[in-house]
């Protein structure tokens, strides 16, 4: 009995779809300081690609951005200690930008 919730607990966490709107309010918090992470945002350095940039880009894929999310390798990007839920989220709002 115990297996079978465990097992129940375990794919309902696995299948729990990114949340836009939680990714959207983590852009907020942490990275639009520097990234346009927004229409209409009026700042932004000039110097970081926009979320509708990374978007764009084919080499930044799902699972690379997560990989990047989980351990910046930049030296001015701040350590996020993100969830992997919270990755996700942020990935799904990057995902969403329009061109």
């Amino acid at each position: 009995m115990k297996v079978a919730v465990a097992l129940l607990l375990l794919q309902s966490e696995q299948t729990v779809a990114a949340d836009v709107a939680r990714g959207r309010a983590i852009a907020a918090r942490w990275c639009n300081e520097c990234h346009v992470v927004a229409p209409g945002q009026k700042r932004g350095s000039d110097s970081v690609p926009t979320f509708s940039e990374i978007k764009k880009t084919e080499q930044l894929d799902e699972a690379r951005l997560s990989a990047f999310l989980s351990a910046p390798q930049h030296s001015r990007m701040p350590d996020l200690s993100l969830t992997r839920f919270e990755i996700a989220d942020l990935i799904a709002y990057i995902k969403a930008q329009q061109p």
